[in-house]
């Protein structure tokens, strides 16, 4: 029997543990949580970390975590970053399987499910899906390729953070990089070592952006980029040039 710091018998380990950090998320952290509470597949436990809020986000989560025993909830005393605050999380997971969410966007109902079942059939650890894009009224469906490899991400990231999961038992608890801007694209180039990943092309979930800014987004999220290449990869110049160019082409085609 395996006993927790309190000498009582725990629960069973869940198969999912699911990362989530929020800052000032009050006005929206609901809609994510019910979207992990209404899965198919049930055998997860939800982390959410509130990474030093000035709102009501950390009540809210408190309260969720009441209602649910598969929630818990860790706080920081300042903002450390969704970097930092998802490697928190990290810390505590107890799962086999590591899936990622942000506090504004939520999944549909079958996406644990799905993927898992396309990570057994696939023998792959590592894997992501297509999703929605939604900005104010617009709607877009994002697909994806059903595998990348590590060369192929360095031209341009297909992988929307919201729906990637990785196998632990396999690759290890991998934190994410703690830069301000990319750092699930520097984790994912870093799990792409191992093999490549593998896509379930259909939306399974929902990701919200902002109308304003698109702009000034677009530009930190170069900067962003050039800075896993150049620190992190510490690839050379004209390399790390290359690869942004096709990655900023890519996006552009994307839309």
């Amino acid at each position: 029997m395996t006993l927790c710091r309190s000498n009582q018998p725990c629960d069973p380990l869940p198969q999912v543990s699911v990362l989530l950090p929020a800052y000032n998320a009050e006005a929206f952290l609901g809609r994510a949580i019910r979207s992990v509470r209404d899965q198919s597949f049930p055998d997860w436990e939800l982390l959410i970390v509130d990474d030093g809020s000035a709102d009501g986000t950390a009540g809210l989560a408190q309260a969720e975590s009441v209602k649910d025993a598969r929630i818990a909830v860790y706080s920081s005393q300042r903002n450390m970053g969704a970097a930092a605050a998802r490697n928190l999380g990290l810390e505590h997971a107890r799962g086999r399987y590591i899936a990622f969410i942000d506090a504004d966007d939520e999944w549909l109902p079958e996406k644990l499910e799905a993927q898992l079942a396309h990570l057994h059939k696939t023998g792959a650890s590592f894997g992501y899906s297509g999703f929605w894009r939604v900005i104010g009224s617009q709607r877009r469906r994002i697909k994806v390729p059903q595998q990348v490899t590590r060369d192929q991400l360095l031209h341009g990231n297909v992988i929307g953070c919201l729906t990637a999961i990785y196998d632990s038992a396999v690759l290890g608890k991998m934190p994410m990089p703690d830069f301000a801007l990319s750092h699930d694209y520097a984790l994912w180039l870093d799990l792409l070592e191992r093999g490549p990943a593998v896509g379930v092309d259909r939306p399974l979930a929902i990701y919200h952006r902002q109308e304003y800014s698109l702009s000034s987004n677009a530009w930190r999220s170069a900067k962003g980029t050039w800075e896993i290449y150049r620190e992190h990869l510490q690839m050379p110049r004209h390399e790390a040039a290359y690869c942004l160019s096709t990655h900023l082409l890519r996006r552009i085609f994307r839309g």
